[in-house]
Formats: C-alpha cells, structure tokens, sequence
C-alpha cells in the first residue's frame, strides 16, 4: 500500500475553498468549515474560492445555492474570483472517464450492492478480471470503476497527523461514475481542486478517509496533490453530525455575530468584537487565528 504526505510546494500561492452542496441552507456545521477554511486561507494571505457542488439533482433543493451565497454574504465572507459550479464541468469529468476506459485503467461494473456485501462489503474486482471473451460481452452500461493501482492507504493532516485507513478499502476499485449517470465525489472534487489550484483542502472530519481515494486519483492522474486539514465536526451526538439530510436548523442571516463567535468557539479561536460589522469580526478573527488551538478531535458535542 502506498503512503503519501500530500507535498504541495512551499512556492505556490496558497489556495484554499469552500465547497458546499445545494441540498439545503447553510447550518452550524457548514459554517465551521466556511469559516476554518477561510481563516486558514486569509492568515496564509491566500485566496479563497467557492465552489457549489451541484451534479447530484435528486439531493438539490432549488434555490440553495442562490441562498448559500447569500447567507455567506449576510457572515462577511468576500471570496475570489466567481463561484464555480460542478454542472458546468460535467464535459471534464466525461473525458477523464473515456480517457481512462480507453486505456483499460477503468472498467464497467453492474454488481449489485447485495452482491458487493456478498463479498464482504468491499468490491473484489471481478468485472475487470472477466476473460476477454466475456468482457467483450458485457454492456457498456452501469457504474465505472478505477482500476485502482496506487491504493494510498496513509497519509498526513496539517491538523489530526497521521491517517491511516483500512487497507481493504485503500485497495478497493471504487466507483468514479454511478450507474444512474452521475459522476461520483470522488472524481469530481479531485478534477476540480485540481482545476482551481487547490494547495490545501480544509474540510470536516467526516471526509477524511476519502482523502486516501482522493490522493489514489491524483497520482493516477498524474495531478499534484493538496495539503489536507480536516475539522472535527459539530456533532448532537456520537456518530450523529450535524446535516442538511439530518435537518439541521439554518443559521440565522439577520444576526450573525453571536453565531461567528460561536464557531470560533468552536474551532478554539478568542472571540472577537461584536460591535462593528461581521466584515471587521472576521478581519479580527483571521489576525488571532490560531491552528495549533483547534481541537485535534473527530467530533465535539455541541447543544441542540
């Protein structure tokens, strides 16, 4: 299994984003990772992107992303150049995946999950390994896979340090495009961060070890890799996060200072004044960040 540290080069401008989804307005949890991601780039002088993830229709509310970029708006949060969406990309994620087919570095598979649990829960790779004659057969239809030759199974976090996932799951051929059309995640994010010249992601623990996936399709790719940062997460309970498919209240837009403080709380900053405008909050916030004072845990409790 391969072990990778994530270098990115100490020479490039940092780059750093906030990539919601539209399925739903922006809760407490989506805005820890707005504001880490933020401080994180701001106090590095970086830039800082928006992206909205868009390519999965049935989970999109409409209207969501219109409202997400208003309610970043109503925290002052000032972003670089325009929001990029997924749906505009989708061409770039279709060549990757021809391209790949072409060169037998992905394949098509129609196993069920009740197959794939069969197997013990982790795909065992069959459909690439049919013998030609049968292969020739099978149609070019449902989920692709990556023939996944790189299987990062380790990896360093500029917070929680060293990430060590199972190795089954590192060597895994995963899907990189769903057998409903859609393109999954894991293609997406890497192609995009990629795309926008990503040096750090900063992003909540719950994506973690999808980063071992992430790091496995950019060396196939041939891509420099980011750093990576993950935030613990907002949770009600053990296991239980905070989510829009959770139902997670939204943040109020009209009194947005108490809930700033909050997540700085949260993230183990100092509070800032409240007095001037959310924009001078977060001017205050990014000058006493702190990344060695963000808690080095998965998950904290917080009250409903």
């Amino acid at each position: 299994m391969a072990t990778l540290s994530s270098p990115t080069s100490t020479h490039r401008p940092y780059v750093g984003r906030f990539a919601p989804s539209p399925s739903g307005a922006l809760h407490f949890g989506s805005l820890i990772a707005a504001l880490g991601s933020y401080l994180r780039a701001r106090s590095q002088q970086g830039k800082w992107l928006i992206r909205i993830e868009d390519i999965d229709p049935p989970r999109e509310v409409k209207g969501a992303a219109d409202d997400i970029l208003r309610t970043l708006e109503a925290y002052g949060f000032e972003w670089d150049d325009v929001p990029l969406y997924q749906s505009q990309r989708t061409a770039a994620y279709q060549a990757q995946i021809d391209s790949l087919l072409a060169q037998d570095k992905a394949y098509f598979c129609q196993c069920s999950r009740k197959q794939i649990q069969a197997m013990g829960g982790v795909y065992d790779g069959r459909c690439h390994r049919l013998p030609q004659t049968q292969a020739a057969n099978v149609v070019k239809s449902g989920a692709v896979r990556i023939v996944n030759t790189a299987q990062v199974q380790q990896f360093d976090d500029n917070l929680m340090g060293h990430i060590c996932v199972d190795s089954h799951f590192a060597a895994e051929d995963f899907i990189i495009k769903r057998s409903d059309g859609l393109y999954a995640y894991q293609l997406a994010v890497v192609l995009d961060d990629a795309y926008q010249g990503i040096t750090e992601v900063v992003r909540g623990c719950d994506l973690i070890e999808a980063s071992c996936r992430q790091l496995s399709l950019y060396q196939n790719f041939g891509l420099a890799a980011p750093q990576w940062l993950h935030l613990p997460l907002a949770c009600l309970s053990q296991g239980f996060k905070l989510s829009k498919q959770n139902h997670a209240q939204a943040i109020d837009t009209l009194h947005p200072q108490s809930s700033l403080n909050a997540a700085l709380a949260f993230l183990g900053q100092q509070p800032v004044e409240t007095q001037g405008s959310v924009a001078q909050m977060l001017v205050q916030a990014v000058d006493q960040f702190q990344l060695s004072t963000i808690p080095q845990q998965s998950e904290i409790l917080i009250e409903p």
